[in-house]
């Protein structure tokens, strides 16, 4: 095979300008362009457990029976074989892998009226307002 014999000159500024296109094309990757769309995971939005409203949670009565309880707040999601006498309604909100809300309520029974409620990280419910009369209790 026959090689050509290639100048010298020539070798060299093809060198000198793939080194220079080389520099502008390394430079233009700090300029803000439009970025090309990235693969990531999608992140579905996560509801579980029993979201507990207030307006169920103002049903909640001491007293209840168990199927009362039941008819309001629904099954709950843990129900312990070894600690029957307690249900707990767990609920969590999550959205793009991100815990946006959190509840957690446990009742305590015993047979099968309810005697306590748990619900310590639950938001306040709101104040219930009494009317009060602005006429005078006349005494006599």
């Amino acid at each position: 095979m026959y090689h050509a014999e290639v100048p010298l000159s020539m070798v060299f500024t093809m060198r000198i300008k793939l080194i220079v296109v080389s520099v502008l094309l390394v430079s233009c990757s700090e300029m803000t362009m439009p970025k090309l769309p990235s693969f990531t995971t999608h992140k579905m939005e996560i509801n579980q457990g029993n979201m507990v409203t207030p307006e169920m949670r103002h049903k909640l009565k001491l007293g209840m029976t168990r199927s009362q309880v039941q008819s309001i707040f629904g099954t709950p999601l843990v129900n312990d074989a070894f600690h029957t006498s307690r249900w707990d309604y767990v609920y969590r909100l999550e959205k793009q892998g991100k815990l946006l809300e959190k509840q957690r309520m446990t009742l305590y029974f015993e047979g099968e009226r309810l005697t306590r409620i748990d619900d310590g990280n639950m938001p306040a419910l709101p104040a219930v307002v009494v009317p009060v009369s602005a006429e005078p209790v006349d005494k006599n």
